[in-house]
């Protein structure tokens, strides 16, 4: 697609917290390393950088610091979805006034819609919109699958411009494919699936492992793209079981402890969410000193 948003890594970043509040510091520092490291995108306030528990001046705060920290280095996207239609347009009109490059809808959660609900739900936020929309189908959190021929049905609308998918199923993401053709970009939603995705014609991922290894990732896509398909699988294959583990925990529970552990914030979340248990911590931390090493 010429008009994608970015192609390749879009680090889905945590958003550190100190017991006052949002650590800005580590976050201006962690935006630097990733655009060091070579990611296309920074997606603010979604799940990994625990959207739904920031205050409205939170929210506001987090996306002016992204916006000005990336400097135009990559494009800042902002998590403005919500089960509260009303609440999205909101939070995506917020977003885009304050400089966001585009926005990311998940689907409504908990008051659960049916599929002609979720097409009027993303049609009323991309009509309020001034910046291209991300769909964002995660049903293991929201008990909801947006299915393919509903993103049929929304990729010929002007603002909506691609989907984030992380169902797991790639039967889904290659009937997407099949029926939106490049009227929508898709990115994996799900690290372990990276080149799957890649492989069905897929722009890229938004990534939770990026949050510690954005070189190692966005090499992973850049190895794609040049046409260097056996290195970016074997890449996949070497980093999956870290991947996988960063998922054992809900997320963001066990990237907030991998990022303490290398320094870059306090393993600080907010309720209902809580540390990572020790066990599995220690695994964590094996898997990714064996990945520095490799």
């Amino acid at each position: 697609m010429e008009n994608a948003i970015f192609r390749g890594v879009g680090t889905a970043l945590i958003t550190p917290f100190r017991e006052e509040g949002i650590d800005f510091d580590a976050f201006e520092r962690l935006i630097d390393r990733q655009i060091e490291g070579g990611v296309s995108a920074l997606i603010v306030a979604g799940t990994t950088g625990e959207g739904s528990v920031l205050s409205p001046e939170e929210f506001r705060d987090l996306i002016s610091c992204a916006v000005a920290r990336a400097a135009g280095r990559a494009p800042v996207i902002a998590g403005t979805g919500s089960n509260d239609t009303a609440a999205a347009v909101s939070r995506t009109k917020t977003a885009c006034g304050l400089g966001a490059d585009a926005v990311l809808l998940v689907t409504p959660y908990y008051n659960k819609t049916t599929q002609r609900g979720l097409a009027a739900h993303f049609r009323a936020i991309a009509d309020e919109s001034t910046k291209p929309c991300i769909l964002y189908n995660v049903p293991s959190r929201t008990g909801l699958n947006l299915l393919p021929e509903t993103v049929e049905l929304l990729a010929d609308h002007p603002m909506i411009a691609a989907v984030k998918e992380a169902s797991g199923n790639i039967n889904q993401t290659a009937k997407i494919r099949a029926l939106c053709g490049d009227r929508i970009a898709v990115y994996s939603g799900n690290d372990s699936q990276t080149v799957p995705i890649l492989s069905l014609g897929g722009l890229g991922v938004i990534s939770v492992l990026s949050n510690i290894m954005p070189r190692e990732m966005s090499d992973m896509c850049r190895l794609w793209f040049e046409g260097r398909v056996q290195e970016a699988a074997a890449m996949q294959i070497r980093l999956l079981a870290l991947m996988d583990q960063l998922m054992l925990e809900t997320n963001p529970i066990p990237v907030k402890a991998a990022c303490a552990y290398l320094g870059y914030a306090e393993n600080r979340l907010r309720l209902p969410l809580v540390p990572m248990e020790e066990k599995n911590e220690q695994k964590l931390i094996s898997l990714i000193e064996e990945a520095r090493k490799a």
